[in-house]
């Protein structure tokens, strides 16, 4: 069937009410009608769906749309049917949530022929009695969209769409149309050769998206960060995507807490849930959806005016894709996204039970995730360059890396050191080992191995852990260093890395970029604080409030940090808390300590605010979600029946670290515990008496890395996080 352009932009305003198609969407929709195969690269925002869908309503028969998610399938179908009004049946989907009753309406109008367009999941095209259905009638093209299911290099691939050309075939054969957002060159040839397609023509739109602004930021307080940032964008809609279920709960109630109207979307919600909380976002009932990457994938709302990742994602096709939903009607996009190596490392752990084949892919994409993450070069430049496509502009004027270029340094001494301290090591290490060796850092593992002997040790001491742990990522990234997932990242010299160390040559490493507190914030917001430079607060009450914390101190015969921390302090100096409820909303004030301490503090702040004509930045401060841990009660009342904590620990199926850490969330939050029949049975008297006598006489903050490095590997950190607990119980809180 061939379609003239007439015809085409006709048929575009009487079902879509556009006047004109958009980049090559009419080239594509003529070379399908006319029965070839084409393969279609399409930027989310783009137009993918209307390549099929005004196909299908243009063409003899019905045709075949594959789509991975049920949400996206219902989200699509609606659509169709508000097209074209009165014709409920023209667009159905075919998946496991419809009933019998469902099941035979469907075929009633496939079979009538008035369904134009059938969504169907891979799962369900291969059921027998379905493929016998769609045997019956006439197709008159297959859609494979989010064709990168397809590939295993994709970032979310599903093998049931392996098996999509093989049904194909079963059920007749038929013109192809693949569709995806996000595909790698290596994508599209394992998609184009699955799907058999190899005589298909590529049709190729830019990646580029340039109303998209694109952040990483530093994840040190990512939660108060994304409070801070919704309230200054009041009304806008946006998606927070976090990697676990668990995160996307938390976040959802947090937002709640603070006025912030979001609703959770994840896979282990049931469906109804999953679909109220889609259907209130897409009608403006919630500004923000928290998710898991179930959400979004073809969701149609043009609006979203900014996409937060909470957790950096697995792959950059993945972080295109999510990104993808922020803009889609051209205008301001927003793309923040929270990085912190750690979450790099425990993505890495997750992939240790996995085939050693899945591993090594796995290993690749979140190795170029952390290139891109870590990189001071233009974002859009290395999003577009990953995708195969050039960007020749020198600075595109919408990433923090052209707005705020991280400052840079010749390297080559830095990483030749590296290299050969580890070449220089009989045995394999982790990176944080061969960053201490250098920094002339001292703990149990360099004494074991007695390589404070070494030449290197100390080498780099005018640099921090931190810095030379900069300098081995970004050895990694350049392939000069290879980090071993299946022996738990031990680290070893490349080839490359060998050549690079024989004849070193100019090597421009980026220094770690500090995010400075209020980097990004509007000035107005900036101004709301009366001297609100530094680290963001009042510099003045801040000198204020120290001055008091060390009277306190002194009286109560504590260590300063004791009474409140210096995170604590810095609140105080950016709220401007008055009441004992504000208070306890600043970082590291927890009921008990409020009350215990508070008085003098809130009677000073109070004072300072009246004096100053101080206005309250009611949008900096944070309401935090009372501990709700499902584990919570269960394990205060077993403490209470003093039952051992191993068995409290077995009951629930947690390693003992796990109850560790949900103890001391416990007691942060101002509860007391009393362990004292535990740590009896455990640990000697003065092993207790020590590690005691240091919280309370010699520690300067309650940090566990600080406590074990001072005590110099005396105890081990069981014991002294049992004896902190104790301390922050009968002292601190």
């Amino acid at each position: 069937m061939t379609t003239d352009s007439a015809m085409l932009h006709s048929k575009l305003k009487e079902f879509f009410g556009f006047d004109s198609f958009k980049a090559d969407q009419e080239r594509i929709i003529r070379h399908l009608t006319s029965g070839h195969n084409a393969f279609v690269l399409m930027p989310t925002g783009g137009g993918k769906s209307l390549c099929y869908q005004l196909p299908a309503l243009v063409m003899e028969g019905t045709a075949i749309v594959i789509s991975p998610l049920i949400a996206l399938m219902k989200n699509q179908v609606d659509a169709i049917r508000g097209f074209v009004s009165g014709n409920d049946g023209i667009a159905h989907f075919l998946n496991s949530s419809l009933s019998k009753a469902q099941i035979t309406e469907v075929r009633n109008d496939l079979m009538s022929g008035a369904t134009k367009l059938l969504y169907v999941a891979p799962e369900s095209l291969t059921k027998p009695e379905n493929v016998a259905m769609l045997k019956e009638i006439k197709i008159s093209f297959y859609a494979v969209d989010e064709a990168h299911c397809i590939s295993e290099w994709g970032h979310d691939f599903r093998p049931e769409y392996r098996r999509i050309r093989n049904i194909m075939e079963d059920i007749g054969v038929a013109p192809i149309i693949a569709l995806t957002a996000t595909a790698t060159p290596k994508v599209q040839s394992d998609i184009i050769k699955n799907l058999g397609m190899t005589d298909a023509t590529v049709f190729k739109s830019s990646f580029n998206r340039p109303n998209l602004y694109y952040e990483i930021r530093d994840k040190s307080d990512p939660k108060r960060d994304i409070i801070r940032y919704i309230r200054q964008n009041p009304g806008k809609s946006g998606i927070i995507y976090c990697l676990s279920r668990k995160k996307v709960e938390e976040l959802a109630e947090l937002l709640n807490i603070n006025g912030i109207k979001a609703a959770p979307y994840h896979a282990g919600l049931d469906a109804k849930t999953r679909a109220e909380n889609q259907d209130k976002f897409l009608m403006e009932e919630i500004d923000v959806i928290v998710a898991t990457i179930a959400f979004g994938m073809g969701i149609d709302k043009p609006d979203v005016r900014f996409v937060i990742h909470y957790d950096i994602p697995k792959s950059i096709e993945g972080y295109y894709q999510e990104t993808g939903r922020a803009g889609r009607d051209g205008k301001e996009g927003q793309c923040i996204t929270f990085y912190s190596y750690k979450d790099i490392q425990k993505l890495e752990k997750f992939m240790q039970g996995k085939p050693v084949a899945e591993q090594e892919i796995g290993k690749q994409l979140l190795m170029e995730t952390v290139a891109y993450a870590e990189s001071n070069a233009c974002r859009r430049k290395l999003l577009l360059n990953y995708f195969g496509e050039t960007y020749t502009e020198e600075n595109c004027g919408a990433c923090d890396n052209c707005l705020h270029p991280k400052k840079q340094f010749d390297g080559r001494e830095e990483m030749a050191m590296v290299i050969e301290l580890i070449q220089s090591l009989p045995e394999r290490f982790k990176m944080e080992h061969l960053a201490n060796i250098l920094s002339g850092e001292m703990n149990s593992l360099i004494k074991s191995y007695r390589h404070d002997k070494l030449e290197f040790y100390g080498a780099g001491k005018d640099h921090s852990v931190k810095f030379w742990s900069a300098v081995i990522h970004q050895g990694l990234i350049l392939h000069f260093l290879h980090k071993d997932i299946e022996s738990y990242g031990l680290i070893s010299v490349t080839e490359e890395g060998v050549r690079f160390a024989e004849k070193p040559y100019c090597l421009m490493l980026t220094e770690e970029r500090e995010f400075a507190e209020g980097e990004d914030d509007d000035e107005d917001m900036a101004a709301v604080a009366a001297a609100g430079k530094g680290g963001g607060g009042d510099q003045q009450l801040i000198a204020m409030l120290k001055d008091l914390r060390k009277d306190v101190a002194r009286k109560l015969r504590l260590q300063p940090w004791v009474i409140f921390g210096d995170p604590s302090l810095d609140d105080m100096s950016i709220m401007y808390p008055m009441t004992y409820e504000e208070l306890k909303n600043c970082q590291g004030v927890g009921e008990g300590k409020a009350r215990k301490f508070g008085k003098e503090f809130l009677e000073l702040i109070s004072r300072y605010v009246k004096e100053n004509d101080i206005i309250r930045p009611d949008d900096f401060v944070m309401k935090s979600i009372v501990n709700k841990s499902v584990n919570k009660v269960f394990i205060i009342q077993s403490v209470d029946r003093k039952i051992p904590l191993e068995d409290i620990a077995d009951a629930k199926g947690m390693e003992m670290e796990e109850l560790m850490d949900e103890i001391e969330a416990i007691v942060y939050s101002g509860t007391k515990l009393n362990l004292d029949y535990y740590i009896e049975q455990t640990l000697d008297d003065d092993v207790v008496d020590e590690i005691f006598d240091y919280f309370h006489d010699e520690a300067e903050s309650d940090s566990l890395e600080s406590a074990m490095e001072d005590l110099k590997d005396d105890y081990d950190e069981m014991e002294v996080r049992l004896v902190r607990i104790k301390f922050l119980c009968e002292v601190a809180n």
